[in-house]
Order: C-alpha cells, then sequence, then structure tokens
C-alpha cells in the first residue's frame, strides 16, 4: 500500500515517486500545503473507501502513518 500512497502523493504534488520515502513528512519533507493535505484526504478517502476524521488529520504526516492508517481502517 505504501507504494500506491507514493505514487499518489507524487503524482498530486508533481513530484517524483523514486525520491519518495515512506519515513518523508508530507509538510515538511514534501512541500505540501493545507489544500494539498486536504486533496490528497479526499482521494485516499474515495479511493479507500474510508473517512479520516479531521481529528486524525495531523497525526497522519508521514506516508508510513498514513498507509498504517489507511490499512488498519479500510
Amino acid at each position: 500500500m505504501i507504494e500506491e500512497i507514493i505514487e499518489i502523493i507524487a503524482k498530486q504534488l508533481k513530484l517524483n515517486a523514486e525520491d519518495i520515502t515512506p519515513d518523508a513528512d508530507i509538510i515538511d519533507d514534501l512541500g505540501a500545503d493545507s489544500l494539498d493535505v486536504v486533496e490528497l484526504l479526499m482521494t485516499f478517502e474515495d479511493k479507500y473507501g474510508i473517512a479520516v476524521p479531521d481529528d486524525e488529520v495531523q497525526n497522519l504526516r508521514t506516508i508510513a502513518l498514513m498507509s498504517d492508517y489507511l490499512e488498519n481502517n479500510k
């Protein structure tokens, strides 16, 4: 699943997927802003059929954390 998440993030942020690691912070390392984060979450919610509560968003800063959350909640 991490590979899928990296591909989605790379596409939306216009980055090279090979340069993204599971420990990359979506905001600090990859340069996403708040709108990017909202769009990414909407993409993941649609793709995996889940809803991410607003209070969980700040806990999903890295790709690995996002992957774990999606795996455990889909």
